[in-house]
């Protein structure tokens, strides 16, 4: 059997994400803050801005398709907002009755 436990001087566990990281992710996390653009070849480039100046544009991915980028973006915004749901540590999925 594997138990998988909280080792305080692994740096996988102990290490939390700074202020300005979390911001980050705040920013990245609302699609309020993304686009798509279309290149001279014809694919679709998804776009956020930066957080700092929002003026300019960090590209991420590039798409085939319209749906494609937006899907980009979706699950962009997604693991963002993953991210910040676990930064205040685990949390009980299941309890069993004794």
């Amino acid at each position: 059997m594997t138990y998988l436990y909280y080792n305080s001087t692994s740096t996988a566990y102990a290490s939390k994400p700074n202020d300005k990281e979390i911001g980050q992710w705040k920013h990245m996390a609302d699609k309020g803050h993304w686009r798509i653009t279309q290149l001279p070849n014809g694919f679709y480039q998804t776009e956020v801005s930066n957080p700092e100046e929002d003026e300019k544009w960090h590209s991420v991915t590039r798409r085939e398709s319209l749906d494609g980028a937006e899907s980009a973006i979706d699950g962009s915004v997604e693991y963002f907002a993953k991210k910040l749901d676990t930064i205040s540590g685990p949390k009980v999925v299941k309890t069993f009755k004794k």
